[in-house]
């Protein structure tokens, strides 16, 4: 089987060796995954998109991660979810769910027929609140044993990021040291500790695994 650090390379994803590295955590993370029949999920498809001043309908034309999904789980259902349209990528076990990540009941509407999910990945866009509502959706459908990770922590993007919110990283930070979610708002980290005994394992990884440097990647497993 190849590599998938070889395989994001190979797509042209920056998930690979030419700029993050994910895929030599993810590698060893998702080997228990390969030969199933799981059913995985990513949001966010490609770079650019509102976070970056690009219309969420701008044109697309490529879709690297899914292509590298595809073959290295050659028996999982992919399902990949933006704010821009992907909806020309077929495939027979590609779907696609078109979403802006603004507010919850957004994430509901689209997700709503979704369950039993094995892996997801938020690599959308990066803002604190984005990923805080996908997590307190979308982290309820995993199956047991399933993997929930969060991209790109160090960075938000200024078009969408709310002042004064805690960020992701700041939150889960919170949570290994003290076993508790604080929050800026109090509700939510309240909804964040009532999924504590749903989580096995919260681990948080600096960029390119280097200790002295920001967190960048969150990986939650669901007990």
């Amino acid at each position: 089987m190849m590599n998938l650090t070889d395989l994001a390379d190979k797509y042209g994803s920056d998930k690979g060796s030419t700029k993050h590295r994910y895929t030599e955590l993810y590698h060893m993370l998702f080997q228990p995954f390969v030969d199933r029949p799981i059913t995985f999920m990513e949001m966010g498809l490609l770079i650019g998109g509102p976070e970056h001043g690009i219309t969420a309908d701008r044109e697309t034309k490529d879709l690297p991660s899914i292509r590298m999904w595809l073959e290295y789980f050659t028996k999982a259902q992919i399902i990949g979810l933006d704010i821009s349209d992907f909806s020309w990528f077929e495939h027979e076990r590609f779907s696609f769910l078109r979403c802006d990540m603004d507010t919850r009941p957004n994430i509901e509407a689209a997700t709503k027929d979704l369950s039993d999910l094995d892996i997801i990945i938020d690599d959308a866009s990066h803002a604190s609140h984005h990923q805080q509502n996908a997590f307190l959706t979308l982290f309820p459908k995993l199956r047991s044993g399933g993997l929930y990770i969060i991209e790109d922590l160090r960075w938000q993007p200024p078009p969408y990021e709310q002042s004064g919110i805690t960020k992701t990283a700041a939150l889960f930070q919170s949570y290994l040291q003290d076993r508790a979610f604080t929050h800026s708002d109090p509700s939510v980290g309240a909804e964040f500790d009532a999924l504590r005994d749903q989580m096995s394992g919260c681990f948080v990884f600096q960029v390119r695994y280097q200790k002295q440097r920001r967190d960048q990647v969150l990986v939650v497993h669901k007990r």
